[in-house]
């Protein structure tokens, strides 16, 4: 197959799509990625793709075509101006794209705008278009305290209600994406819709115990205000005396100067924040985690979300400890695989990580539920497999 990956990020910005892509690539398929230039999670462009460099790549086989955007910053008009900088130059950019592709799938992030391009590749070529969403639009921009009732959110309703339907296909990486696209964006019922779960990089796999006489928590990925890392903040607050305890944030983003500042107000000695790690340094993290932390906001974007570092939690074999309702919430329960309270409880999610950190035992039993759970769910041959199904069913159909 001829595939086009539509993604405002990829590699070397650390996204799932970049192993997809990759994989793809050894199966034997034509792999062409039309993308923006790296700047997440800094937002930053990195320098040696400034002034028109590194346009065109091949990376590990696959065809890199990258566009115009400006970095996203710090601030929400930066984002704004990243996000439309980008759907503006690649839609420009697909115009005179050679167009000899079998199908466009897009690995839908935020914004939505991203399908921009995809969209018109379609209506040139007439071929497939597959959508895969992580993350729904609109509503996903409430968790940035954006009210339904306001004019950007009304025309980006209208703005991803035409993208969404412009795909011949919908994949979904949660389960409760489906309801949502019916129910509230009001997208035909007869619209395919099909749940296609992520799965984690092997590189974080076949993790070691680290015996060093302390329980270490890790939490891992983006600090933004959807994650509600200061929920774990105000757990360590309580923790703070207990010295065999302590809690390790790795990752970068819109809240971590926040969540530092929360921490030197307590004055805690538990928490050590460690900034980004691309995906390949991550390993000596998920080492040293006797269990992971996993919290988020209390949203119903959020809650119908199943966020991909569950995945990679679960094939690293470590328990889960959650502060976050919702479809998390369930698979944790469901896979039996660590503790989980409601959003923001920093304090029973103490109470929890202090239960853990007194049970060896059942510290084993849950490593073990977790991975098995993911082998039996989320195993990278079998979403791979099952995405490359989909791929070429679209295309059989197209060809009738």
């Amino acid at each position: 197959m001829k595939i086009l990956v539509v993604c405002q990020h990829f590699y070397p910005e650390n996204f799932r799509i970049n192993d997809i892509c990759f994989e793809l690539v050894k199966k034997g398929h034509d792999v062409t990625v039309l993308t923006g230039l790296p700047n997440y999670p800094k937002g930053k462009v990195l320098k040696e793709y400034k002034w028109f460099r590194k346009r065109k790549e091949i990376i590990n086989g696959v065809k890199v075509k990258r566009c115009f955007l400006i970095g996203r910053g710090s601030s929400t008009l930066r984002m704004i101006i990243n996000y439309m900088s980008f759907a503006i130059s690649s839609s420009i950019k697909a115009f005179f794209m050679k167009k000899d592709f079998d199908i466009i799938y897009v690995y839908q992030l935020s914004p939505i705008t991203m399908t921009w391009p995809a969209r018109v590749i379609k209506k040139i070529k007439h071929i497939p278009l597959v959508i895969h969403v992580l993350d729904q639009w609109p509503v996903s921009i409430t968790t940035g305290g954006i009210s339904k009732e306001s004019l950007s959110y009304k025309i980006l309703t209208k703005w991803s209600y035409n993208a969404y339907n412009s795909a011949d296909l919908i994949t979904c990486s949660s389960k409760s994406f489906k309801k949502y696209f019916i129910n509230e964006l009001k997208l035909p019922k007869e619209k395919q819709y099909l749940y296609l779960p992520s799965y984690a990089e092997d590189d974080y796999k076949n993790t070691k115990k680290t015996d060093n006489k302390i329980f270490d928590l890790v939490f891992a990925g983006n600090i933004g205000p959807a994650q509600s890392v200061e929920t774990i903040i105000e757990a360590a607050n309580i923790l703070k005396e207990n010295k065999n305890i302590l809690f390790h944030i790795v990752g970068d983003g819109l809240s971590k100067t926040k969540c530092e500042e929360l921490a030197k107000k307590y004055n805690l000695k538990n928490v050590k924040f460690y900034g980004y790690f691309p995906v390949a340094k991550m390993k000596k993290f998920y080492d040293l985690a006797d269990a992971f932390l996993i919290t988020m906001v209390d949203n119903e974007v959020v809650n119908n979300t199943l966020p991909a570092k569950v995945q990679s939690y679960m094939i690293a074999a470590k328990p889960i400890i959650g502060a976050i309702n919702g479809e998390v919430k369930d698979v944790i329960l469901e896979a039996d695989c660590g503790l989980c309270t409601s959003s923001y409880d920093y304090k029973t999610l103490a109470k929890l990580i202090l239960e853990m950190s007194k049970d060896s035992k059942k510290i084993d039993e849950w490593s073990k539920n977790s991975y098995n759970y993911y082998v039996k769910h989320f195993k990278k041959e079998k979403c791979l497999d099952d995405l490359l199904k989909v791929l070429e069913t679209e295309i059989n159909k197209s060809n009738f």
